[in-house]
């Protein structure tokens, strides 16, 4: 992908984040709706779309761009914060209290492509602390995460990981905030325990959310191939079969990572599979090729198809 749009991509990406940072200040945050200084039940604002959230800070991205890890306290925060979006979901102000200590801005919105209630957190990316954007859909109690960790590496992942969030209510989208190789490959989420990335996704999995990560792969590296499953070093289960069987119904050549050699596409160096193994949490690692991952049709295929075997 030509690295040229990010100087724009950060432009437009400051101006639709210039809220998250208000956050910080309150007082700024409460004019436009971001933060935690808002009246005990906030107003949504219908005109925010996570689809622009999420295609602004996929845009901005670039390998060179600022990253660091989350210290041992910021790390204790976040997993109080995904224990309270999980288990007490209407403390919103504990919830804004606890993300705006990591960077995080807030917006209560309604989704215009479903009609439903969702809260976008997102780190502006200001400072290193670039560590992307949670998406609440807040119609239902949490089921499942989907995770992007690699957006503008794995291209379009974003895209179909915001498709499948809307056909899943009371799902949450963990989309990672910095390039894969943004500080020398620290911030390759998919594989650094030390993550915020990491760190939430685990504790969403200890509170019993299932998770479906979504990766991309060059078609030249595993030819003929559409798709690639697994659980990466997580128990073998029942929703990794349902999934791969929806994809080769729907006409996608499916590799079967459990019964079949998948070019080194399994997934099992993935930090979070590695933690949902040990936790025994169920965990789906998808890979898909690029041609199905640029055919729009084809990704809103894959959502509906994923949709439907998660929810099975």
């Amino acid at each position: 992908m030509p690295r040229s749009a990010s100087v724009v991509g950060t432009t437009r990406r400051t101006v639709i984040l210039a809220a998250a940072a208000a956050t910080a200040a309150a007082a700024a945050a409460t004019a436009v709706g971001w933060g935690r200084d808002e009246p005990e039940a906030p107003v949504a604002r219908a005109d925010l779309d996570p689809a622009q959230v999420v295609d602004e800070l996929t845009t901005g991205l670039s390998r060179t761009g600022p990253y660091r890890d989350p210290d041992a306290d910021e790390r204790s925060r976040a997993r109080r914060a995904a224990r309270l979006l999980v288990e007490d979901p209407d403390d919103r102000a504990g919830q804004e209290d606890l993300l705006a200590g990591l960077g995080f801005g807030v917006q209560h919105s309604t989704d215009p492509a479903t009609g439903r209630p969702v809260t976008v957190f997102l780190a502006d990316g200001s400072d290193e602390r670039t560590w992307g954007a949670l998406v609440l859909d807040r119609s239902a109690a949490a089921r499942h995460v989907v995770q992007v960790p690699h957006p503008a590496f794995d291209l379009d992942t974003e895209k179909l990981g915001l498709a499948l969030h809307r056909r899943l209510p009371g799902s949450v989208l963990l989309v990672a905030g910095a390039h894969r190789e943004a500080a020398g490959g620290a911030a390759d989420v998919a594989h650094n325990s030390n993550s915020l990335f990491h760190t939430l996704a685990v504790e969403f999995a200890r509170r019993g959310l299932d998770q479906i990560q979504l990766h991309g792969f060059a078609d030249r590296n595993l030819e003929g191939a559409d798709a690639v499953v697994s659980t990466g070093s997580a128990p073998r289960s029942q929703v990794a079969r349902r999934i791969a069987d929806g994809l080769s119904r729907s006409g996608l050549n499916t590799c079967r990572a459990w019964s079949q050699k998948c070019g080194q596409l399994e997934g099992t160096r993935n930090a979070q599979g590695r933690a949902s193994g040990e936790l025994d949490s169920a965990f789906v690692h998808l890979e898909l090729s690029w041609s199905v991952r640029r055919d729009a049709v084809a990704r809103d295929m894959v959502a509906q198809v994923l949709a439907e075997r998660l929810r099975a």
